[in-house]
């Protein structure tokens, strides 16, 4: 039960930093709706259950099953993840672009969970580092990837987004 508790903690503080993120660009909406997935049903109980406090339940998750339903659930659900905007059919696989507004929902995201699992509240440069780390391991259009950087290059240089 110890562990249902933690998880909550630790996804409720960082919804509640990209909620702050969210509100300082005007995404109201989506700083408040941001992630209510993480509390449903089928992400809530499997993350829990591989919660271990310094790394992440759904890496747990694979490693033990070899893929995470709550990470298939948590990306179909969720528009700021790029993996949302990938078209999938019978003769091809292709990244779409995201509407700006998922973008910086991204990047509000990128910033909250550095702040929630990193303690990284005072670098702003970890979440531009970050995205550069996994940019390469990603299928994601030109014009997505160029304006997540550009905004997580602001965030670097003036401390916020815009």
């Amino acid at each position: 039960m110890k562990k249902y508790w933690k998880h909550l903690k630790t996804i409720t503080k960082h919804k509640y930093y990209v909620m702050v993120e969210c509100f300082k660009v005007g995404l109201y909406w989506q700083g408040l709706t941001h992630d209510l997935s993480k509390y449903g049903f089928t992400e809530f109980f499997i993350s829990a259950k591989y919660y271990q406090g310094n790394s992440s339940p759904i890496d747990a998750e694979i490693i033990k099953n070899g893929y995470s339903i709550a990470w298939l659930n948590h990306k179909n659900k969720n528009k700021h993840h790029f993996q949302y905007w990938i078209h999938y059919n019978k003769a091809e696989i292709k990244p779409i672009d995201m509407p700006k507004r998922y973008i910086i929902e991204m990047a509000c995201d990128f910033i909250g969970a550095g702040k929630a699992y990193n303690n990284v509240s005072s670098d702003k440069s970890a979440p531009l580092i970050y995205w550069d780390e996994k940019i390469n391991k990603t299928f994601i259009t030109e014009n997505t990837q160029n304006y997540m950087r550009f905004i997580l290059t602001n965030y670097k240089k003036i401390g916020r987004l815009f």
